[in-house]
């Protein structure tokens, strides 16, 4: 494995990590390169980023290492967060909302291997959202990032807490985490095209747009 295609194996697994990161140690262990030598690829991604004008840098956060947005970007990324069109939630968006509100506190690794599909965006849109935020870190190798929600998911679906949520007790099986994540699905996505509805009729209403 060459110097190049070193860096272009970590960036690919900074961006799978996402906002989790990895440690020069685990990089070092999946590329199976010294640490000192991962250490030297990192430096060298980072200042090619920044003489290439990049919209990504590299940064360390608490020991890890990921690919990050630039901050004089930000006004750019709040438009699109609230632009019209994207006001309302995805079903990927839905569906991770739903496995969080049931399992919280809860990783995306838990997330994505109950939803059967990567989650990285869905949780991304969340958080910009403000309908789920960091409650913790898990005890667990990395020590990943854990998931709940916001006292806005509960103003958004119009819940007065989390008792509010539709009883498992109604299923037959309510050990399966697949029923539980579709009966909330379900109720989230009525409710937002409840919104969505009042919205219409009343132009600029009192609902604020996640």
């Amino acid at each position: 494995m060459n110097f190049q295609e070193l860096k272009s194996i970590i960036e690919g697994l900074l961006f799978l990590a996402g906002e989790e990161g990895l440690s020069l140690k685990q990089l070092a262990e999946v590329t199976e390169q010294r640490q000192e030598l991962v250490a030297d690829a990192l430096e060298d991604m980072k200042s090619s980023f920044e003489r290439a004008g990049r919209g990504l840098q590299i940064v360390q956060i608490a020991g890890n290492y990921q690919l990050a947005t630039l901050p004089e970007h930000v006004p750019y990324f709040e438009r699109l967060a609230y632009s019209p069109s994207r006001s309302s939630l995805s079903q990927a968006a839905l569906e991770a909302l739903s496995i969080i509100a049931y399992r919280q506190p809860i990783t995306r690794v838990e997330i994505e291997e109950i939803r059967g599909v990567k989650s990285e965006r869905a949780i991304h849109t969340l958080v910009n959202k403000d309908l789920i935020e960091e409650v913790g870190r898990a005890d667990a190798i990395g020590r990943p990032i854990l998931y709940g929600t916001t006292k806005a998911f509960l103003d958004y679906f119009g819940l007065a807490s989390l008792d509010d949520l539709p009883d498992l007790a109604d299923f037959e099986s309510p050990e399966q985490l697949e029923e539980e994540t579709q009966l909330l699905f379900q109720k989230l996505e009525e409710q937002q095209l409840t919104f969505d509805d009042v919205d219409g009729e009343e132009g600029a209403g009192s609902k604020e747009n996640f």
